[in-house]
């Protein structure tokens, strides 16, 4: 399978990697400590058994992330879904065989950790309680390959 990412501008990286290290800090479950290279934030935007088209990335994009919240057992900070985002979505949707999630299912979000057991939850959301939604942008695309486990940048 091969993904659709979307990289955030320096200062919403750092906000994102500032969050995982809170996390890893209060022993919480955290992509800090995520040893693979390719570990980095980022918004997936689909994902697809091939990528055998060009697609419509229109960079950079306006972005606000945050707030914190479970989606199962990640916590993730939610991206607004603004129509430039949606747009994105609905155009790679479209164009790439048996891509998922459909527009209807695409709940934005860049990933904090992964796993989070049930006894773990209260004190992760207590732990980022504080956190506000800031704005940026995404300013870069790649595709992951799960395969490989490899990145390639994607024109945008």
């Amino acid at each position: 399978m091969r993904t659709v990412e979307l990289l955030p501008d320096d200062r919403l990286d750092a906000h994102v990697r500032a969050l995982w290290r809170r996390l890893r800090d209060a022993g919480l479950p955290s992509l800090a400590g995520h040893p693979h290279p390719t570990n980095r934030p980022h918004l997936t935007v689909v994902t697809a058994p091939a990528l055998d088209v060009a697609l419509p990335l229109p960079l950079p994009l306006l972005a606000e992330v945050g707030p914190v919240r479970f989606l199962g057992r990640a916590l993730v900070l939610e991206v607004a879904a603004t129509d430039g985002l949606r747009a994105v979505h609905a155009a790679c949707w479209s164009a790439l065989d048996d891509a998922w999630p459909g527009p209807g299912e695409w709940l934005p979000h860049v990933s904090l950790a992964l796993n989070v057991r049930p006894s773990q939850r209260d004190r992760a959301l207590r732990e980022l309680g504080d956190v506000r939604p800031v704005r940026g942008r995404f300013t870069a695309a790649r595709s992951y390959d799960t395969r490989t486990r490899t990145v390639t940048g994607l024109p945008g």
